[in-house]
């Protein structure tokens, strides 16, 4: 302790001495010694009064806790003393000593109690029973609107038994039991007598007949009577709407018919029953169409009385209250689902029949959707209650809840396929389509039967309701069609592949003209048209409403479901649907790479044929160049371009060469065929890959090859003329030539070029030379001038060879500013030097 004490008198003289270095670091601080020692004094002053406030406060709470003590002490002692007197007091009273026996004697004296109270109220919940259930039968003949109060109120009643028997964990069950076997014999009683008066009142509206009673004391009675049986329905209603909003597993997903439109369809019914059950000859298993029509007919002729006469009443009930507004209907739909039952019960009466006959089995699954897209677009149809906004479709119900739809699938898939392979294998189904668009790639005609097979394919199940369904049948059905027909069209091309190889060619004995000629050509431009035909067709239908709703909800299901067996629907696995449709649906959101938007179900496939439609198009480029390289060879050894041959004064009267006949046929044949195939875009794409081709073997073979003379160079320029005629007159595609062969056409430009003019001479100046004859001036220049015009590069009359020789070799920069000024862009110093090399002046 002296230690601590120590320790705390050096922690304050340490703070002293800081305080007075902080306070005191010059002789004139020394001055200010009484003021610091006067706010000294001053704090030690308010630290003394806080500490006396502090100590006065501690005294009065200490104060405070020890009467609180006390009061508590007193208490205490009070309830031990009453405690004593109410123990002597129940040992008096049960004439016992032990309190604990006399709690437990009190105890079962007050149950006794309790159950004489709840005895009490179970006879009088007995009582109220019986007098509302005897009111309910009294009034019932003459006063149904009574009766029904009265059994209204004994329904209240049960249900909030009912709620109540849940709350005490099922303490009454007897008197429940009771009151729901008196509730459903009541319900009964009064459902039979409202609808026995309600069918005496529509024969005096003489129901359903063309012609009705409408006089207003009939409709006012028959309103009554159909007011009267939707309060007697309304109460399940609201209970059935109550179990839905909990999602209650006893809740139905079926509509729920309307007991007024029960007891006006009943006629209906009958007369549906005479004519399509028993031997009747409307009873037709190929022809479900006649009474599918017969109930849009019953619809188109009732519907005007319906939704005037019961529209009124339903939209009085609305008001009444929230639950009922979110129960009824439009009057028609109340109709159409008082009829729908009549119609199932009919198909499940045919499906036995018809399911082991493929044909009238897929007609009969066509019909029914055809009449499901009428009641649902059409009838605006909304099934009752409205919170059921979707209805599902009687196709959906006779798939689902009755098991048919494995075999109609097999059905429609037997049919599709059996189809597809007799249009794979026709005749005819490898011949181009010239009657196409003529905007677009010629497809073959197998191709285009192909697809309207696939489009007719999605109208048979455009009208199911169910995702994994529609998912099963596009998987299934339509793109395994289209990847039959990939590998189809794959093994085409494998097989010119094979041909156009010399091993290939002797295996199978054909010839290099077969696979490169005009017949190889028709088969790489019959694979190419249907791949592109194809591709573009399931764009197409990325773009359909109906794919692209498939198409979101397949997006989403898969974002639901992630996981190693992650599934879209019944059997539908995540990846497996994603190989065969996209694999975008794998995708994160927070990818920065997935393009969600651009993507759609027939991504894998159209991928497919694009890579089959650029492979096929890449042969075709091929074929093309063999060509080029094939009718071009008797020209590339052409062996009078030095000649020294006198040059006609005008070029354009000079033939052609004859070696270039077999180009002209080639081309002719070649390009002709295709103008009349491929879509103008990928004719003008294949023929300026025929013009780079055939600049490429000209300059390559020729130009670099041979020594040319004024005349050589004069010919090359007319053989190069008649080729660009002769590429654009049978492409039918202007200008094509242009940009293709620009560094050809500036080649033979340099080449062509007047060895007997310069631009010393132009201005009047001596030539370099010095011994230009005046004539071979003349006749030179107007060569030079004819053929040059033609070409536009730069001022022909201002360039000769000599000119352009003496700036292209002189340097680098006066050979790249000679080609800027005479327009040539597409050659570089070391070509222009190269050119002109080939002149056997310069040589």
């Amino acid at each position: 302790m002296a230690e601590l004490q120590s320790s705390r008198t050096g922690d304050i003289w340490t703070r002293v001495e800081d305080y007075l270095s902080d306070k005191i670091q010059t002789k004139a601080d020394l001055e200010q010694v009484d003021g610091l020692l006067l706010r000294v004094q001053e704090q030690q002053d308010l630290l003394r009064k806080q500490l006396q406030d502090a100590r006065e406060n501690q005294r009065e709470a200490q104060g405070r806790v020890e009467e609180r003590s006390q009061a508590l002490r007193t208490r205490a002692e009070a309830f031990q003393s009453q405690r004593g007197d109410l123990e002597q007091r129940l040992r008096d009273i049960a004439q016992s000593d032990a309190g604990d026996d006399a709690t437990k004697k009190i105890e079962a004296r007050m149950s006794k109690v309790r159950n004489l109270q709840i005895a009490q109220g179970y006879l009088e919940l007995v009582q109220q029973l019986y007098t509302l259930r005897d009111q309910t039968k009294q009034n019932l003949s003459q006063r149904p609107a009574t009766s029904l109060q009265a059994y209204l109120h004994f329904r209240r009643l049960s249900d909030h038994l009912q709620d109540a028997q849940l709350a005490a964990e099922g303490a009454a069950p007897q008197l429940l039991y009771m009151f729901e076997q008196q509730s459903q014999e009541l319900y009964a009683q009064v459902k039979d007598v409202l609808e026995a008066l309600l069918r005496k009142t529509l024969e005096q509206l003489k129901w359903p007949g063309k012609e009705l009673n409408t006089s207003e004391k009939v409709v006012e009675k028959w309103k009554q009577e159909v007011e009267l049986l939707l309060q007697l329905q309304e109460p399940d209603l609201i209970q059935v709407l109550g179990d839905r909003d909990n999602h209650r597993p006893s809740a139905a997903g079926e509509p729920v018919v309307l007991l007024p439109l029960e007891v006006m369809a009943q006629p209906l019914v009958t007369r549906f029953h005479y004519h399509f059950y028993g031997e009747k000859p409307t009873n037709r298993l190929d022809k479900p169409e006649y009474f599918l029509n017969h109930v849009l007919d019953l619809l188109e002729r009732h519907s005007g009385f319906i939704s005037d006469m019961l529209g009124s009443i339903l939209d009085k009930r609305t008001h009444l209250s929230e639950a009922l507004e979110s129960i009824y209907p439009d009057a028609v739909s109340a109709l159409i689902t008082a009829l729908l039952p009549m119609v199932v019960e009919k198909c499940l009466s045919f499906l036995p029949q018809i399911s082991r006959e493929p044909q009238l089995l897929s007609h009969f699954m066509h019909e029914l959707m055809a009449f499901d897209t009428v009641i649902r677009d059409s009838w605006e149809y909304v099934p009752v209650p409205r919170m059921l906004t979707e209805w599902k479709g009687i196709t959906w119900i006779i798939l689902n809840q009755h098991g048919y739809f494995a075999p109609w699938l097999a059905v429609e898939k037997e049919f599709a396929l059996s189809r597809y392979k007799s249009i794979r294998d026709a005749a005819d189904s490898g011949d181009v389509d010239f009657d196409a668009d003529a905007t677009q790639t010629k497809p073959t005609k197998g191709a285009i039967r192909v697809n309207d097979l696939l489009e007719t394919i999605t109208d048979r199940y455009r009208g199911l309701s169910s995702f994994s369904q529609k998912m099963t049948f596009l998987l299934d059905i339509q793109l395994s069609i289209f990847d039959d027909y990939h590998n189809h069209l794959h093994g085409a091309l494998q097989a010119h592949l094979v041909a156009s190889h010399t091993a290939g060619r002797l295996l199978q004995g054909g010839s290099e003209a077969d696979a490169f000629g005009l017949k190889g050509l028709e088969s790489l431009t019959k694979i190419y048209g249907s791949a592109e035909f194809l591709e573009r067709k399931m764009s197409d239908w990325s773009d359909d409403v109906f794919f692209l709703e498939l198409w979101d909800e397949l997006r989403y299901r898969a974002k639901a479901n992630t996981g190693a067996n992650a599934s879209v629907g019944t059997d539908l696995k995540v990846d497996d649907v994603a190989a065969k449709t996209s694999t975008a649906i794998k995708a994160n959101d927070s990818d920065p790479d997935a393009d969600m938007d651009g993507s759609g179900l027939f991504d894998q496939t159209a991928l497919a044929y694009r890579r089959l439609r650029e492979r096929s198009e890449g042969e075709i480029l091929r074929a093309l160049e063999v060509n080029i390289h094939g009718s071009l060879r008797p020209y590339e050894k052409y062996a009078q371009w030095s000649s020294l041959a006198e040059t006609p004064s005008d070029p354009l009267s000079m033939s052609p060469s004859p070696s270039l006949d077999g180009f002209f046929e080639t081309t002719a044949v070649l390009l002709g065929f295709l103008t009349r195939v491929l879509a103008p875009l990928s004719m003008r794409r294949i023929t300026r890959h025929y013009c780079s081709e055939v600049q490429r073997q000209i300059y390559d073979n020729v130009l670099m090859h041979h020594t040319f003379s004024a005349t050589g160079a004069s010919q090359l320029k007319r053989d190069l003329t008649s080729i660009k005629e002769s590429l654009e007159r049978h492409s039918k595609l202007r200008v094509v030539t242009g940009a293709s062969m620009k560094r050809l056409e500036e080649a033979v430009f340099l080449l062509s070029l007047n060895a007997t003019k310069s631009r010393r001479v132009a201005n009047g100046e001596e030539d370099a030379w010095g011994f230009e004859d005046e004539g071979d001036v003349a006749a030179e220049q107007d060569v030079s001038d004819t053929l040059d015009d033609s070409h536009g590069h730069g001022d022909v009359k201002e360039w000769g060879l000599w000119d352009a020789e003496r700036l292209i070799f002189e340097s680098n920069e006066s050979a790249r500013q000679g080609l800027a000024d005479m327009g040539l862009d597409h050659l570089s110093e070391g070509d222009a030097r190269n050119i002109l090399k080939r002149r056997v002046e310069l040589a």
